[in-house]
């Protein structure tokens, strides 16, 4: 499998507007470069564009959404580190052949859509403690 990039980082938080008052003066932003709610995942988000890799603040928007239990459990922090691949699927396949455990959604399919691209988990436990994700996000908007 290769490895293009890291694509994005994310990370968890309890109160999104508060986080973008702290974290947007360091960036040099005043606003994020893309703000989306991901609905399946339970997700609002504000994405930074530092240099090619995506900085993500993420709230989730229900008590039971996987960014409230990091945070129920963690605290607030880094939740996430995803890397850019050509091919989501045929790292799937490599990656489960290489023994290495991926997470299902909710319906039990490993690749989950997202925009015009997919993205799954790799189990954290195999992974030094670290929720990794790959993606084969095509990063269209910085070639503008």
């Amino acid at each position: 499998m290769k490895t293009n990039k890291i694509d994005h980082i994310c990370i968890a938080v309890k109160d999104l507007e508060e986080a973008k008052k702290v974290w947007e003066p360091l960036l040099g932003k005043s606003g994020p470069d893309d703000a989306y709610v991901d609905e399946p995942e339970k997700i609002n988000v504000a994405r930074y564009w530092v240099g090619e890799v995506g900085f993500e603040l993420m709230e989730s928007t229900t008590p039971d959404g996987e960014v409230a239990k990091f945070i129920e459990k963690n605290g607030e922090g880094i939740m996430l580190i995803s890397f850019n691949v050509d091919n989501t699927r045929e790292a799937i396949d490599e990656l489960k052949g290489k023994g290495y455990p991926l997470i299902p959604d909710a319906r039990g399919e490993l690749a989950r859509p997202f925009r015009n691209c997919e993205f799954a988990f790799i189990h954290p436990k195999k992974l030094n403690n670290v929720l990794t994700e790959i993606i084969d996000y095509k990063w269209e908007e910085l070639d503008k």
